[in-house]
């Protein structure tokens, strides 16, 4: 069995104030044609960059399921953390029914599709995103703290048959996984769920981090965003993974380019050297400058040559003095537990114990999901 894995679309985002949209058409087209050639299309989650997407993002998407069911190609998708769960999920159950599979808003029960090739069934899992708070309410389990039991309880909770092949397609942050400037960063990695969790599936479809990487020997795997969406991204190869699933334990995972219409670059040099090359560039920029003193309007003046430039940054001797004291300032602050465990030092007269600590991270972990 072969399936398409995408995540991270994020449609409906914008880079410094530029709508993305027509890249993200652009993909989807280009996904389309993977998609002929695979038997399933996975996406894991983030399909909108907010919960509340603009009416033109959910038309391209409307748009891509509709073209994604007149060539015959089913398509499984979950919500992420930039979605929302609950209008990803409307009309579910009827486009079941035209191949278009949506994970429900996670209640304890996890929408499963089955397939069968020449080896046997292959059993789809889709698991939505979720936090602690939503698993534990859903499970009515108060044990439940962290990320990791939240996942590992609602994977227990599963219907899952060793005698398959099981995929699962899951948002959430692994232990070990590289994050991107794009992505949201959460107090203290609280977010973090061991890999472990995942040893009864025989492929695991992850969305959230927007680089590609390989986990667990390969096993666990996210496909990451379809183009680059900050500028530290523009230099990584961008596209989808074709899974190919053969008898149980046999596994192939091939990276699958898509290629935007307008790449994302960085230029470097003095304003001048810049300004007077005078070629033509519709890439989106970011153009750093090394000229010592600040050049006066120098983004109006370099729009006139590079009409999608999104950025104008310094690296000077100044701005580098001032990168270097940020380092140091965060050095010395550190995390917000360690600084309430300085506080805690300073106004107590002794250290926290182990005990005090797990209480407060816990704290954190229950005020971040109040606010998330």
């Amino acid at each position: 069995m072969k399936i398409l894995h995408l995540s991270d679309l994020h449609l409906g985002k914008r880079v410094c104030e530029a709508s993305m949209i027509e890249e993200q058409r652009a993909i989807l087209q280009q996904a389309l044609v993977y998609a002929a050639q695979a038997d399933l299309t996975v996406i894991a989650g983030d399909i909108y960059d907010r919960q509340v997407p603009p009416a033109e993002a959910v038309a391209l998407f409307d748009g891509f399921l509709t073209a994604m069911h007149a060539q015959g190609s089913p398509v499984a998708m979950i919500a992420g953390n930039h979605d929302s769960a609950e209008r990803v999920a409307f009309g579910a159950q009827l486009l079941g029914g035209s191949g278009v599979y949506v994970a429900p808003v996670y209640d304890g029960h996890v929408k499963r599709l089955e397939f069968s090739d020449a080896f046997g069934p292959v059993h789809v899992h889709l698991l939505p995103f979720v936090k602690p708070a939503h698993v534990r309410a859903a499970l009515d389990d108060p044990q439940i703290e962290g990320y990791t039991q939240a996942v590992r309880a609602a994977i227990t909770a599963m219907e899952i048959d060793p005698g398959a092949r099981n995929v699962l397609v899951a948002h959430q942050f692994v232990t070990g996984g590289a994050r991107s400037e794009s992505e949201e960063v959460n107090v203290g990695g609280l977010d973090n769920v061991d890999a472990d969790v995942f040893a009864p599936f025989d492929y695991v479809a992850l969305g959230h981090l927007h680089t590609a990487q390989r986990l667990c020997g390969g096993r666990v795997c996210y496909s990451g965003a379809p183009l680059p969406y900050a500028f530290s991204e523009c230099e990584r190869e961008k596209g989808a993974l074709m899974v190919t699933i053969g008898p149980k334990g046999a596994l192939q995972v091939d990276a699958l380019p898509l290629l935007p219409v307008r790449p994302m670059r960085r230029l470097r040099g003095t304003f001048d050297a810049l300004f007077d090359a005078q070629k033509a560039c519709e890439d989106y920029l970011q153009i750093i400058l090394t000229d010592e003193d600040d050049v006066p309007d120098a983004a109006r003046r370099l729009s006139q040559v590079y009409p999608n430039l999104l950025q104008v940054r310094y690296d000077n001797a100044r701005t580098r003095a001032q990168a270097a004291d940020f380092t140091a300032d965060a050095a010395q602050t550190g995390s917000p537990l360690s600084l309430f465990e300085q506080l805690y030092a300073m106004q107590q007269g002794s250290e926290m114990t182990d005990r005090q600590r797990e209480t407060l991270r816990g704290m954190m972990v229950t005020i971040w999901e109040d606010e998330a």
